[in-house]
């Protein structure tokens, strides 16, 4: 019930602050905010007063192990929306998504290796993004029922995945917290409204945001079976912010050298 009620205020308050974001400083913005741990940390964190340090544990690595399968979503989605219309890109990245998230439930790989290979896939990630450098502006102005819709359809699946997340265990749990629920409802949203150099933008954003969400996640791990629940998740969030200030650096870097090479 905590985490229904923690979900459901959340859910409104993110979808609409990234929307807003977006609209006022770009689709890589909105992304660069996805990527922070600010849904799976809350539920993390929640399980580990529920239950135990090492439950709690156990659901972090999967969290971080359901990093790779954001990354190859964020590819697949990126590449697909080059060439087709929303609903089939959205259909082939979640299948995509959900292959590679069956597979890692079923393969338990030790903390090291998942840290190595996430970190990896985000750099790799970010250079087989499809190229953004010249981008074609779009006018349309969202409807005002734009940000609302969002918000609804974010809430619903919301609650049809808490739903059963009592029942699946603490690794599948964390893995389902990756679900690419709200960088899909931005995804799909800047595909309909600005074409898939937005998207490409938006998914540049979540990667270079993920870096904070690998730290986080790597140091409460280390942390959670060697002090408190409170110093783990506090030494965590700073660790994490600290890392999404030096990627939001890189943004804008990036950013400028694309305005200046036009």
């Amino acid at each position: 019930m905590n985490i229904l009620i923690l979900k459901l205020i959340l859910a409104p308050l993110i979808i609409g602050f990234t929307s807003l974001a977006g609209r006022r400083w770009g689709s890589a913005v909105s992304g660069w905010i996805i990527g922070m741990p600010i849904t799976s940390g809350p539920i993390i964190f929640i399980l580990a007063l529920s239950h135990n340090a090492t439950f709690a544990a156990n659901a972090a690595l999967g969290v971080l192990s359901g990093g790779l399968s954001l990354v190859t979503y964020s590819l697949t989605y990126s590449w697909l929306a080059t060439r087709f219309r929303w609903p089939i890109v959205v259909a082939g990245s979640l299948l995509v998504f959900t292959t590679i998230t069956v597979l890692l439930q079923n393969f338990i790989f030790p903390f090291t290796t998942v840290f190595i290979v996430v970190f990896t896939a985000i750099l790799i990630g970010l250079r087989l993004l499809p190229k953004d450098t010249i981008s074609k502006t779009d006018d349309t102005e969202p409807g005002r029922w734009d940000i609302p819709i969002r918000i609804l359809v974010a809430t619903s699946f919301i609650l049809l995945i808490t739903g059963i997340a009592p029942f699946i265990g603490s690794r599948l749990a964390g893995l389902l917290a990756t679900i690419p629920l709200y960088i899909t409802i931005l995804a799909i949203f800047a595909q309909r409204h600005q074409g898939p150099v937005a998207v490409t933008h938006l998914f540049r954003g979540l990667l270079l945001g993920m870096f904070a969400f690998v730290g986080f996640f790597v140091l409460l791990i280390t942390l959670l079976s060697r002090t408190s629940i409170a110093i783990a998740f506090l030494s965590a969030i700073v660790l994490a912010l600290a890392v999404q200030g030096c990627s939001l650096l890189i943004m804008r870097l990036m950013q400028n050298s694309k305005k200046t090479a036009h």
